[in-house]
Parts: structure tokens; C-alpha cells; sequence
């Protein structure tokens, strides 16, 4: 059984939002070729405020941005694609990502690509895969702060001296305690973020888990962990533990009474080529296969 997880393709295209990589103004000239190769099929592009300050072009607020697209365009690395989805969860809009950045795993269009792959998009030649997201909550004397993951919540230690403890509950029963650097909680997607180089677990992105895996742990019987997304997990620590959320936002620990992560109620839609494999990205990316 192979593993689709596929969504319809889009039925109209008249406004397409881009946001590009922050504090990089190099960028201005593949957004005009942007602009050009939507303009031939009667589309229009609408930049981000911020992003259109740094390329010197006409914008638009971000949210009126992703109400008024049919999809989004995210030009830059990863990062700025995992930002995109974060920031846009709430509208539900395809992202295509255009790979401006260093590695890569996601934004698998080339900028060399931009004319012909738009070209694609209208005649139907592309595919959407939607990708699992956390949801995420905080809670504190009885109020809930509810927010979103792309890759991966961590539970790390604060200070380079000491170590932290992490309880771990499943469906309300505690199953583990962590003591070590820390805790990574990720999606299939974050397997190849810092879940990788903490030795855990690759997984096919379009597969629902859980992967927990512990950061240098104090213990050679603590091991990486995956679980179905039926389950919703939680977390204590009476620790000086930080959580980080996608490598960006930071909370402390001790600013809350526990947290408790689940799977999204919806996912990340994300826009691809179709002759787009996983296992090449692996090859090329990871250097697998190499003799």
C-alpha cells in the first residue's frame, strides 16, 4: 500500500501571495519573473508588506494577503516555508515553495524552474501532499495558549550546566521521564530537522506519528519513539526547561503548568512537482546511495 495523502487540485487561480526570505534583498528579480509568468495567465501577484519593503515593490498585510490567494508562494529556504505555514494555518491555503536558501528539503523548485513550473500549475501538472501538523497547547492556571508546529516542538535545557528532567504522559498516564539535554517531539516532516541529529528516526513525510527522541540522555536505555497520532501527549518539567517551538519561538517551562501536544486538526498543504520523489530528495540531501 503506497502512501498518498493527496488534496484536490486547485479549480481557480486569479491571486497568487508570496512572502520571501527576511534581510535578503537579492531576491527582487526572481519575483518579477514571478510576476511575469502568472501575468501570462491572467494572474496576479500579491507581495507580503514586509517582504515587498525589502525588494522594493508594492505590498500588501499578510492577512488580507492569504484571504484574497488561491494558493502562496514561499520564496526562500525551508525556514521561511515553515514560517509561511505557521503563520498562514488558519487559511488553509496551498504553499509552493521555491528553493532560494541552503539545504532544502522542502522547497524542491529551482528558481531556474520558476517560468516553466507556474507554466505546470495551469495546465494541471502538479500534485498537493498535505503534511501533519502539532498542534500545541499551553496551559496555565486554567487558560489554554493554543498554537501550531511544522517540524518539531524541543524541550531543551536552559543552561549548559545542567540537565533537565522531562515527565512524559500518554492519554493522562505517565510512561516516561527524560533526564538529559532535553526532548525533541516532532512530525514526520521535522524527521530530517534536529530529530535527525539527535539519532532519531527518518519517516516517510506523508505518514501520521509522533516521533519523541531524547537529546543526549543521561541513560543508554532511553530511545526514540514513535506513536500513532490517536494519542495526545503531555509534558512537565519543574525544571529551568525551555520549550522552543520550530526552532523560533521560545517559552519557558516553568511559566506553565504542563503542555500538551496533539495532532492538528489539519495539515500543511504543500505544492509539488509531480515527478517530485522523496527518496531522490533523500539521495541528493543526505548523500545516500553514494559509493
Amino acid at each position: 500500500m503506497k502512501i498518498t495523502n493527496t488534496t484536490k487540485q486547485l479549480t481557480t487561480i486569479t491571486k497568487v501571495g508570496l512572502v520571501s526570505k527576511p534581510h535578503d534583498t537579492r531576491l527582487g528579480s526572481f519575483v518579477d519573473e514571478i510576476k511575469v509568468a502568472l501575468a501570462k495567465h491572467g494572474a496576479t501577484l500579491l507581495v507580503e508588506r514586509k517582504s515587498a519593503e525589502l525588494l522594493g515593490c508594492e505590498g500588501i498585510e499578510f492577512e488580507e494577503m492569504c484571504d484574497k490567494s488561491d494558493f502562496l508562494i514561499s520564496l526562500g529556504g525551508d525556514g521561511t516555508l515553515i514560517s509561511l505555514c505557521r503563520r498562514s494555518f488558519k487559511y488553509a491555503k496551498p504553499v509552493l515553495g521555491i528553493h532560494a536558501g541552503q539545504l532544502g528539503f522542502l522547497t524542491d523548485i529551482k528558481t531556474s524552474e520558476i517560468g516553466s513550473f507556474i507554466d505546470a500549475i495551469f495546465e494541471g501538472k502538479y500534485s498537493i501532499d498535505t503534511r501533519m501538523m502539532l498542534e500545541i497547547s499551553l496551559h496555565v492556571k486554567g487558560k489554554i495558549e493554543k498554537f501550531v508546529a511544522f517540524n518539531d516542538i524541543v524541550f531543551s535545557r536552559s543552561k549548559i550546566s545542567h540537565m533537565t528532567t522531562i515527565k512524559a504522559f500518554v492519554d493522562g498516564v505517565l510512561f516516561n521521564s527524560y533526564y538529559g539535554d532535553g526532548l525533541i517531539v516532532s512530525t514526520p516532516t521535522g524527521s530530517t530537522a534536529y530529530n535527525l541529529s539527535a539519532g532519531g528516526p527518518v519517516l516517510y513525510p506523508l505518514t501520521e506519528a509522533f516521533i519523541l527522541t531524547p537529546i543526549c540522555p543521561h541513560s543508554l536505555t532511553q530511545r526514540p519513539l514513535v506513536l500513532p497520532v490517536d494519542f495526545e501527549i503531555s509534558f512537565q518539567s519543574s525544571d529551568d526547561t525551555v520549550i522552543v517551538v520550530d526552532g523560533h519561538d521560545t517559552y519557558k517551562m516553568s511559566d506553565v503548568d504542563f503542555v500538551s501536544v496533539k495532532n492538528a486538526h489539519k495539515g500543511a498543504k504543500l505544492i509539488h512537482c509531480l515527478n517530485r520523489s522523496y527518496f531522490d530528495v533523500l539521495k541528493d540531501k543526505l548523500h545516500w546511495g553514494n559509493v
